[in-house]
């Protein structure tokens, strides 16, 4: 979670909140100061709800009116269209759209799911207890979304050949034949326990095979013993050419975002990481 920037991002989007609400016949729910989750500077924010069918959890995207960005505005509501029945995340009831001269807004309205995400930031420095079945589940669940046909993209060839040269190795080959389809943000604060449960899908598309498991992987450097396990874990999708290049394509655009100072991840740590499969890459 990121706090608000500003008061005045602060204001503006609790407003807007207040707004759907309303509009929505919804009420906050229990504890309200407590539980605002903050998205990367201050563009969502989410809070319980009551509604009149039980808990919910009402989450505001915002960006200057004219400049949505279709992959992050539209992502959850395309996820409901195609994900398969079953999928371990908050069902997704209502919707509320509209704008000013300056702003539009998306308000989303998700069930409200008991089981809290494992962190309430992307990244972990220790490791937590999760039962074997809460792995094998998020195995299978990436397996099953990494099916689904999608025209949406989570990253593409043209942004993979911009980035890799950029912050990794200027004459790697960023050719990428193997596409899948990925939640596109999955790292802790994201994923709930002890019953998996999957959050935010605005990120949702297709991306270099492997995408997801790297993503998490490369979110739990911080914590050694918690990357090994992790490793161990999805050994069979980051053990293999395609998963390595993934994890490339992921810590480049990690280290992308680092530059614009929106990462949660050093530097370092990633550029060790990097090197080592850049070295490991010679022998695929």
């Amino acid at each position: 979670m990121h706090p608000p920037p500003t008061p005045q991002v602060r204001t503006r989007m609790c407003a807007a909140h207040d707004h759907a609400r309303a509009a929505l016949g919804l009420r906050l729910g229990p504890a309200p100061d407590s539980t605002e989750a903050w998205g990367w500077n201050g563009r969502t924010l989410g809070r319980p709800v009551d509604t009149p069918t039980g808990p919910g959890w009402l989450r505001l995207a915002a960006a200057p009116s004219g400049h949505t960005d279709h992959v992050f505005w539209s992502g959850n509501h395309d996820a409901d269209a195609v994900l398969p029945v079953g999928t371990p995340r908050p069902a997704r009831r209502a919707n509320l759209d509209w704008h000013d001269h300056t702003w539009s807004y998306r308000a989303e309205l998700f069930d409200h799911t008991t089981d809290p995400p494992i962190s309430p930031t992307a990244t972990l420095t220790d490791t937590p207890t999760l039962p074997p079945r809460w792995w094998a589940e998020l195995r299978a669940t990436l397996t099953a979304i990494s099916a689904v046909p999608t025209s949406r993209h989570t990253t593409d060839q043209h942004y993979l050949d911009w980035s890799v040269p950029t912050f990794l190795d200027p004459d790697m080959d960023t050719t990428t034949t193997s596409w899948t389809t990925a939640h596109g943000d999955l790292h802790w604060a994201n994923l709930c326990a002890p019953r998996l449960q999957i959050l935010d899908w605005e990120g949702f598309g297709r991306a270099p095979a492997g995408y997801d498991a790297v993503m998490l992987h490369t979110h739990s450097l911080l914590a050694p013993d918690l990357a090994e396990h992790v490793h161990a874990e999805l050994a069979a999708t980051l053990d293999t050419p395609t998963g390595r290049f993934a994890e490339l394509a992921v810590i480049a655009e990690l280290l992308h975002n680092a530059a614009d100072g929106n990462t949660t991840i050093p530097t370092r740590p990633l550029r060790r990481r990097a090197a080592h499969l850049l070295d490991r890459a010679k022998d695929d």
